[in-house]
């Protein structure tokens, strides 16, 4: 028995195994062409534009046919995530000065992925990574953590938090643009909300809160585009240099 045999069929399409030869005639489509298919399509519509009927008329086959090659809809959105992120690139472990600056780059590419392809953030995450490009990501990670003398525990708890905030960061961006009338750009969205809760939020009811909007947070918004971003990742690699320096002192 071959160390592929025995695998879930979905894990094998995942890692583009090949499958068990079929009698008759050579198979049309391919795993990779549907998943191609997919992508591009969530690049040009958005994850609600992509269905097995959308995903079959792009490659000119039926919706059932599409069955002898993805297993379900679940399967299909798992295989795009890997390939929507696609593999790491190598410069994070080359040119990391050390395990935060590392991080740091990763969850950056992480970021990016997001920003280039929206629908990446709102594909339903099923369990942990299990793709040869999340693996790679996974890899690129634990790479840079190597010597903090965090155990294998920790360094996975570290990895969760920092890629979960990636995530939701994405999330939160693409809401607030979605939600901002069009033509205003974050900056002249801040200003209206200052100036208009300036108004309703009365001193003597919420007297931090009005010092905060009587404040020239909101009338100056010029802080770069990715601060709050950058704000909150320094934060949590703050704590992660906590638990490294325990975990140090403790070997």
């Amino acid at each position: 028995m071959t160390s592929e045999e025995g695998l879930p069929a979905g894990l094998r399409r995942l890692w583009g195994l090949s499958e068990p030869a079929r009698l008759g005639r050579p198979a049309e489509l391919d795993v990779r062409r549907v998943v191609a298919a997919a992508v591009e399509l969530a690049d040009r519509d958005g994850l609600a534009g992509v269905t097995l009927p959308k995903v079959a008329k792009e490659l000119g086959f039926t919706s059932m046919s599409l069955y002898r090659y993805i297993g379900s809809k679940d399967e299909l959105l798992v295989l795009m995530r890997d390939a929507g992120l696609g593999p790491p690139p190598p410069e994070i472990t080359r040119d990391a000065k050390s395990w935060r600056d590392g991080l740091r780059r990763w969850a950056d590419d992480e970021r990016h992925a997001y920003l280039r392809r929206p629908w990446l953030a709102r594909v339903p995450l099923s369990g942990p990574p299990s793709g040869p490009n999340e693996i790679a990501r996974m890899e690129v990670a634990l790479a840079v953590l190597r010597d903090t003398g965090l155990d294998w525990a920790a360094k996975v708890g570290v990895l969760a938090l920092v890629s979960g905030y990636v995530r939701h960061s994405a999330l939160l961006f693409q809401d607030l643009a979605h939600g901002r009338a069009e033509g205003v750009d974050q900056a002249g969205a801040e200003r209206d909300y200052g100036r208009a809760l300036a108004k309703l939020v009365e001193p003597d009811r919420f007297p931090e809160t009005a010092k905060l909007f009587a404040s020239p947070l909101f009338e100056t918004p010029d802080q770069e585009a990715d601060y709050d971003f950058t704000f909150g990742l320094e934060l949590i690699l703050d704590g992660v240099e906590v638990t490294v320096r325990r975990a140090d002192e403790r070997s």
